[in-house]
């Protein structure tokens, strides 16, 4: 066996093993993500007279009826994000809300891209997008509905009903 092929062998094996593990990286960002939005909504849920008064001091319109909606978005979303169930639509309330806290609550500590970069809301919400776009992960119990159904679903010919 040469240097190369050696190369390759292991290569190969770790391809493998990186495979086997890519469960990894959406459940962690899903625990993470998830926890710390049930975490705050719950918080804010069982506080809303203090939300929404600090609603009104950052000058978001209806601020007690928003409040209410935000604290029940994160508890609701934050819910299914860190269990993988309806995972992609989910996570895009979830964002919203980190947008708007970028927009309102931020703003004023926000003077350039390193500030942004900075904001645990960006982390938030750029963890969010990549959930939304890649999905939950097989870990999750999307991947569980997914897979269960194409097991019960009947096996379809390939070929045209006149061909059958």
């Amino acid at each position: 066996m040469t240097a190369f092929d050696s190369l390759r062998s292991t290569a190969t094996r770790a391809r493998a093993l990186t495979d086997r593990a890519s469960f990894i990286a959406p459940l962690l960002a899903r625990l993470t993500v998830g926890l710390a939005f049930v975490e705050s909504g719950w918080g804010k849920v069982h506080n809303l007279e203090t939300v929404g008064a600090y609603f009104a001091e950052l000058g978001i319109p209806a601020p007690q009826f928003q409040a209410t909606f935000v604290s029940y978005i994160e508890l609701i979303c934050g819910s299914l994000v860190l269990v993988g169930l309806g995972t992609r639509l989910a996570a895009v309330p979830l964002i919203g809300t980190m947008v708007v806290a970028l927009i309102t609550a931020k703003a004023s500590e926000i003077t350039g891209v390193s500030d942004l970069i900075g904001t645990i809301e960006l982390c938030y919400a750029v963890l969010l997008a990549w959930l939304a776009l890649a999905g939950a992960g097989a870990a999750s119990l999307d991947h569980a509905i997914v897979r269960r159904a194409a097991s019960a679903a009947p096996a379809r010919s390939v070929l045209p009903a006149s061909l059958a």
